[in-house]
């Protein structure tokens, strides 16, 4: 597995393709994220925004290998174990993306509440942000998984459901990611550090059933 995921991982960067939801998130992030506001919002945006990119990286990586390579590396591996080393490459990319946004945002935010009127401890709240990436992470991946091949081929349907499925995870009450999102936006008007951990362990339950799901699909088509 871990030579298979070496070579997911390098097929990704060789093919530029990473850029387009790259530029996007930092763009996204030039927008909504100013120096000076407060940091608990502010990482609840980032984490938000990684989501459909975490799905869109997901999206790139089954797709990065021609046909041919792909025959060969499911004889090699089994075509389960090589459409996880794929998943779990986009998986790896967006959180290191969120990593990333985590430091920046955490350097150049207010260390206060919504209001300025009372302090937040600034590693606490870097922390509970890396936590909501991850979290962004695991369902962007699993709305991956299940919006692209082996589930959809036809990327005049695959694509829309990508984007319907990652902004029904923001806004739907209940759901993983709106319940850490909430959590760290009331954090920061109470100037209390969140740490949502059951809606956490639900996110990568969800993740988790998605990926085997998929790769259960791929061993059946393939």
């Amino acid at each position: 597995m871990s030579a298979l995921l070496h070579y997911q991982l390098a097929l990704l960067a060789r093919s530029q393709r990473w850029l387009a939801p790259v530029i996007l998130y930092a763009v996204f992030l030039a927008v909504g994220v100013q120096g000076g506001q407060p940091i608990l919002d502010s990482l609840a945006y980032a984490a938000a925004a990684l989501l459909p990119v975490a799905a869109w990286l997901v999206r790139i990586c089954v797709s990065n290998e021609p046909p041919a390579a792909r025959t060969c590396s499911a004889a090699a591996a089994g075509p389960a174990r090589a459409h996880l080393a794929a998943l779990l490459a986009a998986f790896l990319a967006a959180a290191a993306l969120g990593v990333l946004a985590v430091l920046v945002v955490t350097v150049i935010s207010d260390a206060g509440s919504t209001n300025g009127r009372l302090p937040v401890a600034r590693l606490a709240a870097g922390a509970a942000g890396l936590l909501a990436m991850l979290v962004s992470a695991s369902l962007g991946t699993a709305v991956g998984a299940l919006t692209a091949w082996p589930l959809l081929r036809s990327a005049g349907k695959a694509v829309p459901a990508m984007l319907l499925g990652a902004l029904f995870l923001l806004v739907t009450t209940g759901s993983p990611a709106q319940m850490v999102l909430t959590a760290l936006t009331t954090g920061s008007r109470e100037g209390v550090v969140p740490w949502p951990l059951g809606a956490s362990a639900g996110a990568f339950a969800v993740a988790v059933a998605a990926v085997w799901t998929a790769c259960a699909l791929t061993s059946r088509r393939s």
